[in-house]
């Protein structure tokens, strides 16, 4: 057997040695070596898109279904329209609202539109499915349907005749708008035809008593065109007529005395229109309700007409102020069914030279005789005094 000499060995012990420790470093590095694996690129993520414009008109507001009612709102109030407090007012008449508490008064006033060429379309009342809808009002470049509701003032069920745009100002149409030329000069006169009929304060559309119009071909077309829904000024507004209990129509029997302001939310400002017949506020219960025997001079401000009584009265009964200041001789002014006498009692007669013994005497020597020339001035035959 092959034998490797001693002194070999010796000589390759270092040799085996290297090549171990070289193996070793090998094995070694192939241990402690870490891989790094790259990671896949960052998935791109692109910004968002910078915010749109604001669009030329605001999105037409829908109808307020949730105002709903079994009951019809009651007629419009007769009131006269506060004068435009400065150019570049718009008219909004008002209309009755609904709140738990049943129809209020939303008064009618004047209010700057929220641009240049904008109209105001009123609200109205729409009877639909067995209830009352209501329709809320909008702003818009013409003046849709509104259910043909007379509101006046220009607004005569169709349209606007109350005014309209002349480049960048607003004209106001004299026959049909209050109006005072020393302050607002951009006015023209234009006669308005209307055919409703003057007693007909109707104030909603269709159903049992309402208006039977519907929308023509040009204003179902606008009610395509973007709108803009009411100002915070009439928001406001309509807020602080909520709030206010003498507008509801149980307390004010439909005549509100608060009918129209001369700007929106100026419930308390000079210039303050009430309802013609317009009951006092439901604080002084004694005066908003017209009797039988009401008295006219509790309050001087109030319309006579709403006091007349039965018996065709100012104020007082047949022998209350209304004679007496026609001489027809009768209770003391300010006497009313109350403080009469009874009936078979002799009235108490009035002090020596008190005002109506004057009256007296003068309503005997006024009293008329038969053969008195009648105004045509044709004298009747005499007649025989019996």
């Amino acid at each position: 057997m092959f034998k490797f000499p001693p002194n070999l060995q010796a000589r390759l012990a270092p040799l085996a040695g290297l090549l171990i420790a070289a193996a070793a470093t090998q094995l070694a590095g192939c241990v402690v070596r870490t891989v790094y694996v790259r990671p896949p690129p960052p998935v791109a993520v692109a910004p968002p898109p910078p915010a749109a414009p604001a669009p030329a008109y605001e999105a037409p507001p829908p109808a307020d279904d949730s105002a709903q009612a079994y009951e019809a709102p009651p007629p419009l109030p007769d009131y006269e329209q506060p004068p435009c407090p400065a150019p570049g007012y718009l008219w909004t008449p008002g209309y009755w609202a609904w709140a738990p508490a049943g129809y209020y008064w939303v008064p009618g006033t004047w209010v700057t539109p929220p641009r240049v060429g904008f109209l105001w379309t009123p609200a109205y009342w729409g009877f639909v499915g067995g209830v009352y809808v209501f329709h809320a009002g909008y702003w818009g470049p013409h003046v849709g349907f509104y259910g043909g509701v007379n509101y006046g003032f220009g607004y005569t069920g169709v349209g606007f005749a109350g005014g309209r745009w002349v480049g960048g100002s607003f004209a106001y149409n004299q026959a049909v708008t209050n109006v005072n030329i020393t302050v607002v000069h951009n006015t023209y006169n234009e006669t308005v035809v209307n055919n409703v009929r003057v007693n007909n304060r109707v104030s909603y559309n269709g159903g049992a008593g309402g208006i039977a119009a519907t929308p023509t071909p040009i204003e179902r077309s606008y009610a395509q065109e973007p709108h803009v829904a009411p100002t915070a000024d009439q928001r406001q507004h309509i807020q602080q007529a909520a709030r206010n209990p003498d507008l509801l129509a149980r307390n004010n029997g439909g005549r509100p005395a608060i009918a129209a302001t001369p700007r929106s939310a100026a419930f308390n400002a000079p210039g303050i229109v009430g309802a013609r017949a317009a009951a006092n506020p439901p604080s002084q219960p004694a005066m908003a309700r017209g009797n039988v025997n009401g008295n006219a001079n509790a309050n001087p401000n109030r319309n006579a007409s709403f006091n007349r009584n039965a018996n065709g009265n100012n104020g007082g009964n047949g022998n209350g102020n209304a004679y007496a200041r026609r001489g027809y001789g009768g209770g003391q002014p300010g006497q009313n069914g109350a403080n009469s006498a009874p009936p078979g009692t002799a009235h108490p007669q009035p002090p020596a030279g008190h005002p109506q013994n004057g009256q007296q005497a003068q309503q005997k020597a006024a009293k008329p005789r038969p053969n008195k020339p009648p105004e045509n001035g044709r004298r009747e035959p005499e007649t025989a005094l019996r």
